[in-house]
């Protein structure tokens, strides 16, 4: 039976495929972890939804702070643990489930002090944690050539090697160190974009951000931890935002689940592993016209789930799941 949802007349923001989410993993029972608590939409879904304890992970110091006015209302059946999604299994074991909402989050782009967004100026930051090397070091210390495969590779962004010239470029005039000067620098490259179309620096941004925070290495970490976490049965449950992250839940939950077919059919056949997931559905989950009415970010959210089997625990090779690698970032 699901728990009596807690009022807050305040709702911190609203998050991306939650109904979705909670049907696709229904009964909502046990131990959960929400690897990417951000401003808990989905921690305290899924304690509402009936969750006995969800253990709220979260590398951004300021997450936990934001929610202390809510979460003390759910007393021991919320557990704070700061780090990062890809050491759940250091977290805990034999959970029920496991979700995760990849990205930046709304709370983060909000804030012009972190340097996430381009609509608004501040320092040119972007870490997660608030610790390590920012936007601004790699910006400013990258090589041009370093810099164009962090675009193309993390962003897609096909005018890369065009916008690693002009920043090589512009920051030895000056150093660039705030998200508007780096967002007219990319502006400055590009056409004007037609209506409808996304902002220039989008792409850009993006691509600096993960390799900041090192999305794509703590995606691939993190998927594996998810299967060592998990017991017999439980759920695993990824909302993607681009591309590149959903291509690598789909190939990892494929692979996992044995449902990758052979790449030669003249191949000899050989034993193969039993299968540690199987696949909820083939096809991602997407928002219907309501939510994308209500929350645009729903868009280009995509949800995909798989259950846990009985098999040990294995592992796969970031090669075969589509992982982009820029060696050498700093």
């Amino acid at each position: 039976m699901a728990a009596a949802a807690i009022d807050d007349p305040k709702p911190p923001h609203t998050p991306v495929l939650l109904s979705r989410i909670l049907d696709a993993v229904a009964p909502v029972q046990g131990v959960w972890l929400d690897g990417t608590f951000g401003a808990g939409g989905y921690t305290r879904g899924l304690l509402d939804a009936g969750a006995e304890t969800v253990i709220a992970v979260d590398r951004d110091p300021l997450a936990f702070e934001m929610a202390a006015d809510w979460a003390a209302a759910y007393g021991a059946r919320l557990v704070k643990q700061p780090g990062v999604f890809s050491k759940m299994d250091e977290y805990a074991q034999d959970l029920d489930g496991v979700v995760l909402d990849l990205g930046v989050s709304s709370m983060q782009l909000d804030q012009p002090e972190r340097g996430f967004s381009f609509l608004r100026d501040g320092p040119l930051d972007m870490r997660m944690s608030q610790s390590g090397v920012s936007a601004t070091d790699i910006v400013n210390r990258a090589t041009e050539e370093m810099l164009a495969d962090i675009l193309y590779h993390y962003g897609e962004e096909r005018a890369s090697r065009r916008i690693a010239r002009a920043i090589t470029r512009e920051r030895e005039a000056a150093p660039i160190t705030t998200t508007a000067r780096l967002a007219q620098i990319v502006e400055g490259c590009l056409p004007r974009p037609k209506p409808g179309q996304s902002h220039p620096a989008t792409r850009s941004f993006q691509a600096i951000r993960i390799a900041v925070n090192d999305e794509y290495g703590e995606l691939f970490q993190g998927l594996m931890a998810a299967e060592r976490a998990l017991k017999p049965g439980g759920k695993l449950a990824v909302v993607t935002f681009h591309s590149v992250e959903d291509r690598m839940v789909k190939r990892f939950m494929t692979a996992r689940a044995g449902a990758g077919g052979k790449a030669n059919r003249f191949a000899p056949e050989t034993e193969t592993a039993a299968p540690a997931f199987t696949l909820a559905s083939r096809k991602a989950i997407v928002a219907d016209e309501a939510e994308v009415a209500a929350n645009p970010r729903a868009r280009s959210a995509k949800l995909r789930v798989a259950l846990r089997t009985d098999a040990p625990a294995g592992a796969v090779a970031s090669r075969d799941i589509g992982m982009p690698l820029v060696e050498g970032v700093l």
